[in-house]
């Protein structure tokens, strides 16, 4: 089924990707969904009509799944949305901070990329304080050493942009001389 351009049309497709979603029990074919609806969630155009589907909630509820396929294309969908204020403004009515937070500790580079940035997309003057809290900070401490460039450059962007100067200061010290990797695992001694 091709997606046309005609607003009907366009909700139409939306809407049959999310019953297809919702009937079949194939996980592989609710991945390819979810990663279809990821990539409809990147265009400004779908955005009212994937507000009314409830995406965001799918989204939402996929970071709760065991499939870290599931947990990755949902944290991507988000991602994508919350870049448009009012599905940014349904994703923080909704609760959401915790679950994409909860995102941070995957073992997935492009699920933590994309947590990562859905924070940036989720502070405002209002959720600062719960997307800068002492947990968050820490971890972005620990990301910011990553041997991955993409993850070391955007937790530092994120420590830099978001993150109260003395909050970092203060975390940095506590964790110098601490032997941890980027996730918080003790590495082994020599």
């Amino acid at each position: 089924m091709a997606c046309k351009d005609s607003g009907s049309d366009r909700f139409e497709y939306l809407q049959n990707l999310v019953t297809e979603f919702q009937d079949t029990d194939c996980e592989e074919s609710k991945e390819q969904v979810l990663a279809n609806l990821a990539n409809f969630a990147y265009d400004p155009r779908n955005m009212e009509d994937l507000r009314r589907l409830q995406v965001t909630e799918l989204f939402l509820d996929m970071l709760t799944e065991e499939n870290e396929n599931f947990v990755e294309f949902g944290i991507g969908g988000l991602c994508n949305m919350s870049m448009e204020r009012e599905s940014r403004d349904e994703i923080l009515r909704s609760g959401g901070i915790d679950l994409v937070k909860n995102c941070l500790s995957s073992r997935r580079d492009e699920t933590v990329l994309s947590a990562i940035t859905t924070l940036m997309n989720l502070t405002t003057a209002s959720s600062r304080s719960l997307t800068t809290d002492e947990a968050v900070v820490q971890c972005m401490v620990r990301l910011s050493l990553s041997e991955n460039p993409r993850m070391r450059n955007l937790a530092t962007v994120y420590l830099e942009d978001y993150c109260p100067v003395e909050q970092v200061r203060r975390v940095r010290e506590e964790n110098q001389g601490q032997c941890q990797s980027a996730l918080g695992i003790p590495l082994p001694k020599n």
